[in-house]
């Protein structure tokens, strides 16, 4: 599969993010990223970024709405935040944004690039060719209106970009990854598929080079009587020319319309071994391994889904919606957000990175067991439905401090 680009249809929606949560996923997105370089480098990073169910799942655990297009700004604001003073550690470095912040990206660029000695002109070059490939060589019904760009210390990058259609309601977001990429106009993204739009114009296909040199053609000679030629010539070829072979699949995901997190969204047997390690490592255990006072039953559990945010393969990620059972959602879908499950997952990440950055890996290893033995318990175990998982985290939103953005949640009745 390649993993150099790759795209998401998902609904036009998400709305300002609160400062409550806006902090907070400062927070957990840059733990989550400096655990992911601790273990597996930068470009390791780069490529999840680059793969569009994984960057879902990234939003959805950290309380975004988990099927919309929010989730773009959200990640990229919040990583933006979070990397800025970790930079020269990390060798990570954020740019861009939405409106006016994506048009500063070049400038920006140029400015990371004297500080750590790369070619800012040439990255600065790059984003510019990547978002026109996107908003004029491809014309898919979407507008431009986000384009980050994320560039390490030794000038490999990522780009996530996203397009509206606002009679459709709906997002693109595209992605781009430098790894393996030869060429921006010869079938950069490896396949963008998406639901039905109506016709596409996609100049940056491979298949379209005989096109684009013929109209390099045109312009250089520039004449009626030449483009009526062409023309001519095309009203009588008896037959076209075969196509070259289809090109590789890249992840596309395409995100419902509804807002509610329903059992079709959630693959059950994971989510079922999420909740089965959860329980079988107990909060006992990680207290006592991770010295994080207050850790409880449920921060283990939303430990576990953190943990394959971290260490899950590709393959993991068919199914965004189960991370929002992590911290919920900041729209009250599936649940409110639990603040003080959340504080509490950011106190054993903090801790986790803080001692592994010292060579104590005792906390970070003990997550990755964490995950690990999600993937071995669901292989068999079962549990209750999502319906009944999801009633469970509504009774108990006021004891884990619920909010979302219409307001603290009232204890039950009951």
């Amino acid at each position: 599969m390649s993993q150099r680009a790759g795209s998401a249809d998902l609904p036009l929606h998400g709305g300002r993010v609160p400062h409550w949560l806006g902090d907070r996923m400062t927070r957990l997105g840059t733990l989550i990223t400096e655990a992911i370089v601790h273990h597996y480098g930068r470009d390791e990073f780069l490529r999840r970024l680059a793969h569009p169910f994984w960057f879902q799942s990234f939003g959805s655990v950290m309380g975004m709405d988990w099927h919309s297009s929010g989730i773009t700004t959200s990640v990229l604001g919040a990583l933006k935040r979070g990397l800025k003073p970790r930079a020269g550690e990390l060798g990570l470095h954020v740019c861009g944004g939405r409106g006016a912040h994506s048009r500063k990206t070049p400038q920006e660029l140029v400015s990371i690039g004297e500080r750590v000695g790369l070619d800012g002109e040439g990255l600065a070059t790059t984003s510019r060719l990547v978002a026109k490939v996107d908003s004029a060589a491809l014309q898919d019904g979407f507008d431009l209106y986000l384009h980050g760009f994320i560039v390490a210390d030794d000038g490999h990058w990522v780009v996530v970009q996203q397009g509206m259609n606002g009679d459709k309601r709906q997002a693109r977001r595209y992605h781009w990854l430098s790894e393996g990429l030869e060429s921006f106009v010869d079938s950069p993204h490896a396949a963008i598929e998406g639901r039905s739009q109506g016709e596409i114009v996609n100049l940056a296909d491979r298949r379209a080079e005989h096109s684009r040199r013929g109209q390099l053609d045109l312009l250089a000679t520039l004449g009626p009587d030449r483009i009526i030629r062409e023309a001519a010539a095309l009203l009588r070829a008896e037959a076209p020319a075969p196509e070259p072979a289809e090109q590789p699949m890249l992840p596309h995901l395409i995100m419902p319309a509804h807002h509610d997190v329903r059992e079709s969204d959630v693959n059950m047997r994971r989510l079922h071994g999420n909740l089965a390690a959860a329980a079988d490592r107990g909060p006992a255990d990680f207290a006592e391994l991770l010295l994080v006072p207050g850790v409880g039953a449920r921060t283990v559990k939303a430990l576990a889904m953190v943990a394959e945010v971290v260490h899950g393969a590709p393959c993991r990620f068919s199914d965004p919606a189960r991370f929002s059972i992590a911290h919920g959602g900041k729209d009250r879908h599936p649940f409110p957000v639990p603040l003080k499950v959340y504080d509490e997952t950011i106190a054993v990440m903090k801790s986790a990175v803080q001692k592994g950055r010292l060579g104590r890996e005792e906390e970070l290893q003990a997550l990755r067991r964490l995950d690990d033995q999600s993937r071995q318990l669901e292989r068999y175990v079962t549990g209750p439905d999502l319906k009944e998982i999801i009633a469970g985290e509504f009774r108990q939103s006021a004891d884990f401090g619920g909010r979302s953005v219409f307001g603290w949640e009232e204890p039950s009745a009951e």
